[in-house]
């Protein structure tokens, strides 16, 4: 049951704290452009948190290449910090993720893609919807 996001702002806050193009995207369930996301091929060991709110949400060792133009990872960092929740938008019917915390849109999930990862699924994420914090480097190793 959806008890209601963690971090609650108005939409003018929301406004106000993000870009126009975050704020289309983790408000309003947009979408950027497939291979215009800084993280698409980022290899940097770290955690991908969530723009708007700071949440972790995933690590660098599940992303994998999917070669689809956002970056893809087979796990959130643990199962609560994500929500899915069903999305029936663009005449299909998808997994829409959100983060469990403030509710902002990040992408979808897909699942029976043949990938070779351990889940069979890929969060495909938008790099606007993420922040990476670099590991420390003696972690990198």
């Amino acid at each position: 049951m959806d008890q209601g996001p963690k971090v609650a702002k108005t939409e003018q806050e929301w406004r106000e704290q993000l870009t126009p193009e975050e704020y289309r995207v983790l408000r309003q369930a947009g979408t950027e452009r497939a291979w215009t996301g800084e993280y698409t091929d980022t290899k940097t060991a770290g955690i991908y948190e969530c723009r708007a709110c700071g949440t972790e949400l995933f690590r660098s060792d599940t992303k994998f290449e999917s070669h689809c133009g956002w970056p893809s990872f087979f796990t959130p960092l643990a199962g609560e910090a994500v929500l899915l929740r069903e999305d029936r938008s663009m005449g299909a019917v998808r997994t829409e993720v959100l983060c469990a915390t403030c509710h902002s849109h990040l992408g979808h999930v897909f699942e029976g893609e043949g990938f070779p990862t351990p889940t069979d699924q890929r969060y495909c994420i938008n790099s606007i919807s993420l922040r990476l914090v670099p590991a420390p480097a003696a972690e990198e190793a």
